[in-house]
């Protein structure tokens, strides 16, 4: 029985490693940007739907587990790291469309904006919008804030900049799982430091800390635990099984519905969902999560996300008070001008990212085998 278990987890591990794209990692994309969109529109703080702006860290737990398993498959199939590629690759994912929007809000605060005080605040805050650093230095407390959901991808890019670097330094294979597990650490305590008011976020540094996403944290952790053999079949008898995805599925709604949860056990359960769908594809739920058109979805939420907040307001300004309503029109609008930005505008792009791809370079001599032909795709 034991080595039949051990035989299991060896040939789940052999599949995991030759693993190209993450389907079911689409359909929750597609569900978590349906919950933020939701958020928005009802401009929710209390209830189930107030518990949805946890969909940002089911994102920033896919992003840090998917960056993670990249680098560390490139540096099985090449040896090596390539710090260049990986910044060219996503510089050319990420700055086109984000600038792009940038840029269209600026136009259109200028246009329409009639408010002087969050008109003045917005062109105050795009020096911070523009590099990335408006998690540090804008106050989201502060009444209306034009393109306040930026921090979040502020929050991503300064991740983008730190982890490669360690990750291709280091020389021990755990010393980035070291360095991630004091980070996660750091993370934790500020989260608890500047809601009990322990810590004054008025301070600079304290914001630094406290933006530390302690769900990329886990997501880059959980990225080691399945790429090596032996803390795979650990990680494979707990979420490997049959009835895996749907306990995780459970225990990620009871998480959500009890305010009381704390974040750092909301996003570890989201990490493991997320886990739980990625090593044992095949489940209950695979059905609905893999669903061409969810995945579809999930494959443009990235524009879905930084046109959500302008579909919302054109809807507001076009159509009677109805929130039904305006969820509906609101989350069409914005995977249509996501689908025609995607096929139009992102696309060229996309191209140019070959240029800076790892796959199908043959591993150097010094190099491990390689444990799969072609890395996930990071989105």
């Amino acid at each position: 029985m034991l080595k039949a278990r051990m035989e299991s987890a060896q040939t789940a591990h052999q599949a995991f490693l030759r693993t190209k794209t993450f389907g079911a990692l689409d359909g929750l994309r597609a569900l978590a940007i349906f919950a933020v969109v939701l958020y928005h529109v009802l401009e929710a703080r209390e209830g189930l739907v107030g518990r949805f702006y946890l969909s940002v860290s089911l994102f920033f737990a896919i992003s840090g587990f998917l960056i993670t398993t990249l680098l560390l498959r490139e540096r099985a199939q090449t040896g090596t790291i390539s710090l260049k590629g990986f910044y060219a690759r996503r510089s050319l994912r990420i700055f086109p469309l984000y600038y792009a929007v940038t840029a269209l809000y600026i136009v259109l605060v200028s246009v329409f904006e009639t408010d002087m005080v969050v008109r003045g605040a917005f062109f105050d805050n795009v020096k911070y919008y523009l590099t990335y650093t408006s998690n540090w230095f804008i106050n989201l407390e502060e009444g209306r804030i034009i393109f306040y959901f930026a921090w979040s991808m502020a929050t991503e890019e300064q991740f983008y900049l730190l982890w490669p670097f360690v990750v291709r330094y280091f020389k021990s294979t755990w010393g980035p799982v070291v360095f991630m597990s004091g980070m996660l650490a750091v993370g934790i305590f500020m989260g608890w430091a500047t809601k009990t008011g322990f810590l004054d976020t008025r301070h600079l540094w304290v914001r630094i800390l406290a933006s530390i996403s302690i769900s990329v944290c886990m997501g880059c952790l959980s990225a080691y635990l399945v790429h090596f053999p032996k803390p795979f079949a650990w990680t494979w008898k707990v979420l490997g099984q049959v009835w895996s995805v749907p306990v995780m599925v459970v225990l990620v709604f009871l998480a959500i519905y009890n305010y009381n949860t704390p974040l750092w056990l909301s996003s570890l359960l989201l990490t493991l969902m997320v886990l739980a769908m990625c090593i044992r594809p095949h489940h209950v739920m695979a059905p609905l999560i893999d669903h061409k058109w969810l995945r579809y979805v999930g494959s443009i939420t990235y524009g879905i996300y930084l046109m959500h907040m302008i579909s919302l307001n054109i809807v507001r300004r076009v159509v009677p008070h109805n929130l039904a309503l305006y969820y509906v029109l609101t989350l069409a609008l914005s995977i249509f001008f996501a689908t025609l930005s995607y096929r139009y505008f992102e696309k060229p792009f996309l191209k140019l990212k070959d240029r800076f791809d790892w796959r199908g370079k043959k591993p150097v001599a010094e190099a491990p085998q390689p444990v799969v032909s072609t890395p996930v795709n990071p989105g």
